[in-house]
Order: C-alpha cells, then sequence, then structure tokens
C-alpha cells in the first residue's frame, strides 16, 4: 500500500508540532503554549499533522504486530498474559505483594514524570490532538479540508481515553492543550475523572467523528478512519462498557446502549460496502487466510470491495529505504528458523484445542469426527490450517511454494529409560516452543532472499467481523438470542464449518451459554489478533473468582501451564525408532524409516494430505508437550488487581493528587474505578 503508511513516515511537520512531548498532567515544567499557525492555515500541513498523530499510535517499524500492544510496549506480553502464547510476564508469575506500585506489574502506560528528552506516550499523544482540535478553527480553512482531519483526531483522542479507561478505569480527562506551570499549577492538577464520565467523554468524541469523517476513503487513503470506523469503536467501547469488568450487576441497558450502537456501525459500514471477506461458506473457506494480504492499489477504483473485511487497518510497506521504514515484523517472527525466520511465536496446545471440528462441535463431543491427540489435526474447523503450522503441514513461500514444515525428534541412541527426551531433531537451527508455528498472516508469497524481514502485511485493528460478534453479544445481552446465534452462526459459515445442527450451535439455547458460545468464537476467528487478553479481561475469566467461568463455562487460565506438542518417531512396526540419521530423509535415495515427502505415494494414497494420515499413523507418536513454561512447577498465577491497574510510584511522586486505583498500593486516596 502507498497511501498513509508511507505519510505517516513523512517529517515535514514534525518540528512544527513538537513545542513538546511530556505527560502535562503530571506536571509539566515547559512552556507549551507555542503554535505554528502555517498547520492550522494549510491543509497539506494540517494533514502531515494528522498523519503524525497515526503514526505515534500505530505500532513501529519491524513490530510482530499480531501479538503488539501498544499499552504493554511489547511485541508479545499481552498475548502471552493469555492461553494462546507461553512465556513469563509480569502478568502471570508470582509477586511477593501483588498490590504494590513499585513493582514491574504496575503497568506504567498511563504516563510518567517529565524527562528531558522527547516521549512517546499517552499524555504525550492527547496534548498533541488537543493542540490540533483547540486551533484548527480559528484559522480559516474550509470546512471540507478541516472537518475530516477534526474527525480523525476526535477518534484517536477516544481511542486514546478508552486504552486507558479499561486497563485503568477513571483517569484525568484533559481536553484542551494545557499552558505551562508558572503561576497556574493548579490548573494543570487534573485529578482522575470518574470511569462514567471518561465513557461518556469517549462517546462523545467517537459521534462527533462519526458525523465529520467520510463513509469510505478514496484508494489513496483507503487505510485512514472512516465514519463506519468510528461507529464501530463505539460499539466496542460500549460492550466493554456493558461487560462484567465494568457492569457486575448486568444491568441490562448497557447492553442495550451496546446493541444499538453495533447495529449503527454494522448499518454505516454495510452502507459503504463492508462484508465479510469471500462470504459463501465452505468453497470459501481458503481465503479465510488471505485478506490479510488483500490491499487496494492507489488506482482502485473501489477500494472498499478489495478488502470488505477491513475496518480499522493499521498499514505497513515493504520498503528498505530508511527515510520511509515501516515493515510488518510478523512474518520474520512466526516462519521458522529453518527458512531463515525467527522462529518466536509457538501456538499452545490450548488454544488449538479451542478450534472446532468440521461440524462446530468441539473436540471430543462431535461424533461425525471423532478426536483423538494422536490425530489432532484432522476434519477441524477449516481456519485452523490456516492458523497453524504443524509438523508435516505444507507452509509456501515464494521460492517454495510445495515447502512442508517438519518438526520432529527422534532417539540417536536407545534412550536409558521411557522417560528420556530424544536427541534428534530435524530443525537444526532450533523450533518453536510449543512445535507447533502460528499460520495466520504468515504470507505465502512472502520472500527468504532477507529472511522475511520487509514484509508489507497489513493488519487488521478491527474486522468486520467483530463488528458481527460484537453485536451479536449485545443482542444476546439483551435477550436477543435468536439474533445473537444467528450472527455467530453468519461468522462461522463464512469460515467453512458444515451447517447442520445450525453450524454446530444448535446447544446453545440459554444466555449465558450464547454468551459462551460468542467468547469461544471469538477466541477462534480472532487468535493471534490481540483480542483475546481484553476478551478475558471484560468478562472476569483469568479466575473464576466472580463466578464468569462457570457461567459461560469456560477454563480459567490462573493455575494453566500452557502446553504444546511433541512429535517423535517410530520404527516400522511400531516403538521409539533409534539411529544416528533422520528416519524420514533419503540417503542414497532410501529413508530409513519413510520417506517423508515422497515422489510416489504408497498404493491407495494419491494426495499429500492422505498421505500425512498415512505418516501420523504409522510413523509418528503425538504427546503433549508440558515443558514450554519456565520451570516444572510454573504455573499461570494471576492477581484481581490486573483487572484496573494502578498507577506507578514514579507517577504519584509528581502527581499526589491522583487517586490510587483500588487494591493497589500508594496515593493519599482510594480510586474505585467501577464509578
Amino acid at each position: 500500500m502507498k497511501n498513509i503508511k508511507n505519510k505517516i513516515l513523512v517529517c515535514i511537520a514534525s518540528a512544527m508540532m513538537l513545542g513538546s512531548c511530556s505527560d502535562e498532567f503530571l506536571k509539566e515544567k515547559e512552556d507549551l503554549t507555542g503554535v505554528n499557525e502555517q498547520v492550522y492555515q494549510d491543509p497539506i500541513l494540517a494533514k502531515a499533522y494528522v498523519d503524525y498523530i497515526y503514526r505515534l499510535i500505530l505500532p513501529a517499524n519491524n513490530a510482530s504486530v499480531f501479538t503488539w500492544d501498544l499499552a504493554c510496549n511489547s511485541n508479545s506480553a499481552f498475548a502471552q498474559t493469555t492461553d494462546e502464547l507461553g512465556g513469563e510476564t509480569n502478568w502471570n508469575k508470582v509477586w511477593a505483594a501483588p498490590g504494590s506500585n513499585t513493582d514491574a506489574n504496575c503497568l506504567p502506560y498511563i504516563g510518567a514524570p517529565v524527562t528531558s528528552s522527547i516521549a512517546n506516550n499517552t499524555y504525550t499523544r492527547l496534548r498533541q490532538i488537543n493542540l490540533f482540535l483547540d486551533n484548527i478553527d480559528n484559522y480559516g480553512m474550509a470546512d471540507a479540508d478541516k472537518n475530516p482531519l477534526k474527525g480523525e483526531m476526535y477518534f484517536w483522542r477516544a481511542w486514546q481515553y478508552f486504552d486507558l479507561l479499561r486497563l485503568y478505569g477513571g483517569v484525568p480527562l484533559v481536553l484542551n492543550a494545557q499552558t505551562s506551570i508558572g503561576s497556574s499549577e493548579g490548573a494543570n492538577q487534573v485529578p482522575r475523572s470518574s470511569s462514567a464520565e471518561c465513557l461518556e467523554q469517549i462517546v462523545a468524541d467517537l459521534d462527533k467523528a462519526k458525523t465529520l469523517l467520510p463513509g469510505k476513503w478514496p484508494a489513496a487513503d483507503w487505510s485512514r478512519i472512516t465514519s463506519g470506523a468510528a461507529a464501530a469503536m463505539k460499539g466496542r467501547v460500549l460492550l466493554t462498557w456493558a461487560s462484567p469488568l465494568f457492569n457486575r450487576t448486568d444491568d441490562v441497558t448497557r447492553w442495550q446502549r451496546a446493541y444499538d450502537a453495533n447495529t449503527e456501525a454494522k448499518t454505516i459500514l454495510e452502507a459503504n460496502g463492508s462484508a465479510l471477506f469471500a462470504t459463501g461458506g465452505f468453497a470459501n473457506a481458503t481465503a479465510w487466510g488471505n485478506m490479510w494480504f488483500a490491499e487496494p492499489t492507489p488506482s482502485s477504483a473501489n477500494p472498499q470491495a478489495v478488502n470488505p473485511e477491513a475496518v480499522i487497518v493499521y498499514g505497513f510497506n515493504n520498503t528498505t529505504s530508511s527515510n520511509v521504514l515501516r515493515n510488518n515484523g510478523w512474518e520474520k517472527a512466526a516462519r521458522s528458523k529453518t527458512l531463515g525466520g525467527s522462529g518466536a511465536v509457538g501456538a499452545t496446545k490450548q488454544i488449538m484445542d479451542a478450534f472446532p471440528m468440521k461440524d462446530g462441535l468441539a473436540p471430543g463431543v462431535s461424533t461425525k469426527y471423532p478426536y483423538t491427540l494422536q490425530t489432532f489435526y484432522k476434519n477441524r474447523d477449516p481456519r485452523f490450517y490456516k492458523t497453524f503450522v504443524y509438523s508435516g503441514a505444507a507452509w509456501a513461500y515464494s521460492e517454495d511454494t510445495n515447502f512442508k514444515q517438519f518438526t520432529y525428534y527422534w532417539h540417536k541412541t536407545a534412550p536409558a529409560n521411557a522417560g528420556v527426551l530424544p536427541t534428534g531433531f530435524t530443525e537444526t537451527l532450533g523450533t518453536v516452543s510449543t512445535n507447533v508455528y502460528v499460520r495466520k498472516a504468515v504470507n505465502p508469497s512472502a520472500s527468504n532472499n532477507t529472511a522475511f524481514q520487509y514484509s508489507g502485511t497489513d493488519y487488521m485493528e478491527m474486522r468486520f467481523a467483530e463488528v458481527l460478534l460484537n453485536l451479536a453479544e449485545s443482542a444476546i445481552g439483551i435477550n436477543k438470542l435468536t439474533e445473537g446465534r444467528d450472527l455467530i452462526a453468519k461468522v462461522r459459515e463464512r469460515a467453512g464449518i458444515e451447517s447442520a445442527n445450525n453450524f454446530g450451535l444448535s446447544t446453545a439455547v440459554t444466555r449465558d451459554q450464547l454468551f459462551g458460545a460468542a467468547i469461544n468464537e471469538r477466541k477462534v476467528e480472532f487468535a493471534f489478533e490481540n483480542k483475546r487478553f481484553w476478551d478475558l479481561r471484560r468478562w472476569l475469566l483469568y479466575n473464576n473468582d466472580f463466578g464468569t467461568c462457570t457461567r459461560l463455562a469456560q477454563t480459567p487460565i490462573e493455575g494453566m501451564r500452557r502446553q504444546g506438542l511433541f512429535f517423535t518417531a517410530q520404527k516400522v512396526g511400531g516403538g521409539n525408532y533409534v539411529g544416528a540419521n533422520d528416519p524420514f530423509i533419503p540417503v542414497n535415495g532410501v529413508a530409513p524409516v519413510a520417506d517423508r515427502n515422497p515422489a510416489v505415494y504408497p498404493p491407495g494414497i494419491t494426495t499429500y494430505d492422505q498421505y500425512v494420515d498415512y505418516f501420523y499413523t504409522n510413523f509418528i507418536k503425538v504427546e503433549v508437550k508440558d515443558n514450554n513454561e519456565p520451570t516444572s512447577t510454573w504455573k499461570f498465577k494471576w492477581y484481581n488487581q490486573y483487572y484496573f491497574f494502578g498507577i506507578p510510584a514514579n507517577a504519584l511522586n509528581t502527581s499526589s493528587y491522583l487517586g490510587q486505583t483500588s487494591g493497589w498500593s500508594g496515593g493519599k486516596s482510594i480510586f474505585d474505578p467501577l464509578k
């Protein structure tokens, strides 16, 4: 894409807009009153200013964006604080004093004291947005030029405050660019607004954005925010407000608000061409995996038709030029070391188990498609094969469209006992931690000539599928159960799940059963799309302390050991293969056991998929890999303080007027995020 993903890197306006970059509500010390009038008079400079805000908020160059989150400043920490990825983070391990605001588990995203260097953080971004909104109407720019820019700025202000709200509850609402401290120090000491007040301000900003933004942009500006995106974000915000994180009494009026907002979003988006990508059921299941690579060219007459799924898009480019470099690091992170990638994203057994069988029923529940660990990959939801790469799976790239990824072990010497792990390994450079790779949004046309470094794959922060599932959940919340189930079924139909028994949903009848079905569907549809952490938090599903795991039939994350799989070579007739050489690679034309990718298949086998079944049945033993966590006794530990984070000590030390979040230490007053 040659539109905003390049434009946001232009530095033409940066010197004009950066009077300072620091957290004003944390006692700013510098003069921040300067305004360069040209920015508000020239539409090109004004647009460059707005593009700069996009750049501050969107992922940086080389971010592994499908597990990245701005709030934790990490490529995977929030994703690892779920059942999607293994590994220890600040929010899944034991702390001596979990509510201490001096420890690293007290999320610092809200801000930090002023430093001498320019920083990109929450209230820096908000000040830059407020400067624009304070001044853009004062210099005579035509409405046709300034209104869409104002709409984008209202959207990003709402986006930033929503990110803070869902992490901390209420925060200081600063809606104008503050002046320097001087004699008016008290004016800059803004206390935390209530969660309800923050929510209403976010909604108000999104309503303004919705009226100022176009329903669609020309192809050159395809990834800019639209009125439909603003409406969809409002739907996401109000769904979060209706969820148990904030709505402990299950107030149905909140669900109604969310339903109305998501209905409006769906209407606006559909009127402008949005839809599920490649609708039509099983015949288009393959296309589901390709939606991340569909983007319009600058000359596209109807850009929305190229990828109707995209609602909010983070744009990347594949350039190698340093002055406009903004590559997506996901391709390199996900690809195996064998291919030149980093082999850094290992799918857990838990997330694989979440994917249903072809008939939409859970593994072990379906009688039409029986499930066993040995044949875990057979007859699964078609999305399974576009999300994971297991040993023997095809994984094309530009230089080898027939490449197969093999990840198996064998015993080079006879094991002393049954518990000894094999020492032979087909991936000599090392494998991903769980032995199962993530395929989602990994481009089959990507080249490994530069080790997958320069990927231009875009990331859809919000897809039309989310709008449908947000509406489904809201409908269930107001007891429109049939509508909610039908919307979930629509997403499943597009995925290619068989239609019998209402796409596997016929047993979901009650409100809570359908809520559970919605959460399960999100877990599958949005696996590795930065949604799971937020869904677990808003439904209080990390443990069963609030009863929601029981209500929705969900497995708590606390106490979990996230696992992988072992694939161990077997000899002909069964039992562990023992030998110095790889049992499945021919030497002088003959493999010690069997050729893993033969030119000629055995009698009765005509396709590679059939051969994989034959290969697993005869020559591979599948076992659970339980050494994926830091130690043999490590288990996921969750503290309920993480549902609303506290303000770190270094922030409170310079802004003592801020109340500390309930459950966290420090501060002169206690702030209740549920109000």
